[in-house]
């Protein structure tokens, strides 16, 4: 430690901590309009004004590789988006689908592409799709909107650039884009299929697909050349694959691909979830400062009463407290526990599984299944009910399996 926390900031830390997990929680604060990414920030300076962090600290707890291989998968993403590569790749794998097989090509086209690239974008891409390919086969969507959310979460699940959690947990761990993917890819495409299972028998809410007579165009951005993002994101893969720093090697792409003569910045500038990155740098320094105040001494402790080494009941701790105050934060409070563990390669893999998997559960569990829920509007009204009743038995079923594997696993 810099200096020596008195009493007041002890008590100021916890607090500050405390109330900046209830806004992750629940999503706002009581009474005022400040939201997540909001309350990052102001739990950041309170850790300052305070003093229980000093200006140098900022450096030391903002992991760096974290927020660039986040924003440069953003741009590359972005870029993706708007030559219309995701709008093409759904086209081919969906469009020319029969009924009986449109639900398989949107599980496995969702997962696929989450798996390689941030899975909110997936879901925004996918969604008016979905509307419009359902509306012309006079099928009710709800269903294959639910399969959207619930396999853009498993898919992503399988490497370090499927969702922020993984990207989070890439950039401490230390684990090679390559070892993820051979670790945690069986889960996602066991996932994939048992969700298909799930989807299949259950079936889909005729109150859910109420509102399916509005008419949903997809949108496709203007004319444009997919060769250079393609094979500049290509590139990124091999060298994510190969070994080379996942954060260095997307910065480098990124950067290539801002060298344009036809694409204007602000549009790819547009694509990044700025909130996003304020929320992860706000984050750090919150859950900083907490452990300035002793609080991972405390779960320590409690890790040790508790038996979280045990792989289990990390995953079931994990699952829901991902469900209490969202993924992101959940990890970034967990990960101080898996350095600690007599195998921490084990315990980062399934503190990735569980806390990506557990996302399934609710409406609220991830931030995929928020934009699929709103982005569905008007066309469709999919209920706490609605989503719940798939969403337990593909939660349960996944993390089950995904616990059994990363337990048979040396």
């Amino acid at each position: 430690m810099h200096h020596a926390i008195s009493d007041a900031q002890f008590i100021a830390g916890y607090l500050i901590f405390l109330a900046s997990y209830l806004v992750f929680a629940i999503g706002k604060f009581p009474g005022w309009k400040i939201d997540r990414p909001g309350m990052a920030i102001i739990g950041a300076v309170l850790m300052f004004a305070f003093r229980i962090l000093g200006p140098g600290d900022a450096l030391r707890y903002i992991n760096l590789a974290t927020i660039v291989l986040l924003f440069s998968m953003m741009l590359i993403v972005g870029n993706l988006h708007l030559a219309g590569f995701f709008d093409r790749v759904a086209e081919f794998a969906v469009a020319r689908m029969g009924r009986r097989h449109l639900l398989p090509a949107v599980i496995f086209t969702s997962g696929i592409l989450s798996a390689f690239f941030v899975n909110d974008i997936i879901c925004l891409v996918m969604v008016p799709f979905v509307l419009t390919v359902t509306r012309r086969m006079n099928v009710p969507p709800a269903r294959y909107l639910l399969a959207v959310a619930t396999a853009s979460n498993i898919g992503s699940v399988a490497t370090i650039t499927g969702n922020p959690q993984n990207i989070l947990i890439g950039s401490f761990s230390g684990i090679s884009y390559r070892s993820f993917l051979a670790h945690l890819g069986p889960i996602a495409i066991a996932g994939l299929l048992l969700d298909w299972l799930v989807l299949h028998f259950i079936g889909d809410s005729e109150r859910a697909s109420a509102g399916a007579g509005v008419v949903v165009e997809i949108t496709h951005e203007p004319a444009r050349s997919l060769g250079k993002p393609v094979l500049v994101t290509a590139g990124v893969l091999i060298g994510f694959i190969a070994g080379a720093p996942p954060a260095l090697v997307a910065a480098v792409g990124a950067a290539i691909l801002l060298i344009t003569r036809s694409l204007e910045p602000r549009l790819v500038y547009d694509e990044v979830d700025w909130g996003l990155l304020v929320f992860f740098v706000g984050l750090f320094l919150i859950v900083g400062g907490a452990e300035r105040v002793g609080l991972t001494t405390l779960l320590l402790e409690v890790t040790q009463r508790w038996n979280l080494h045990n792989a289990g009941l990390l995953t079931v701790v994990t699952a829901a407290f991902s469900n209490i105050v969202s993924n992101v934060p959940a990890v970034m409070l967990l990960k101080s526990l898996a350095p600690g563990f007599q195998n921490p390669h084990h315990a980062w893999l399934v503190l990735a599984m569980a806390s990506t998997l557990a996302g399934n559960l609710t409406i609220t569990g991830s931030i995929a299944n928020i934009i699929v829920v709103e982005r569905s509007r008007p066309a469709v009204h999919i209920g706490f009910w609605d989503y719940f009743r798939v969403g337990l038995p593909i939660t349960v079923a996944t993390l089950l399996f995904g616990w059994l594997w990363l337990s048979w696993l040396p």
